[in-house]
């Protein structure tokens, strides 16, 4: 008992020459990829050193000490 392919064996062979031929790197071929790899992780990094120097600006003017 064989069940039908969950996608057309043409479509898949296409997507495969699709992915194959392009020449950007292996993480950032699919669609949603560099969402995910690039933008995501930058943010992380741009958050994380805003709230450094916050932290940093904070500590030097003495604001938020407790009495």
């Amino acid at each position: 008992m064989t069940e039908a392919p969950f996608v057309p064996r043409e479509k898949l062979f296409k997507q495969q020459q699709y992915f194959q031929n392009l020449s950007k790197h292996t993480y950032l071929k699919g669609r949603y990829d560099v969402i995910t790899s690039v933008a995501i992780p930058l943010a992380l990094a741009g958050t994380s050193l805003f709230m450094i120097g916050r932290g940093v600006y904070n500590m030097s003017h003495g604001i938020g000490k407790k009495e």
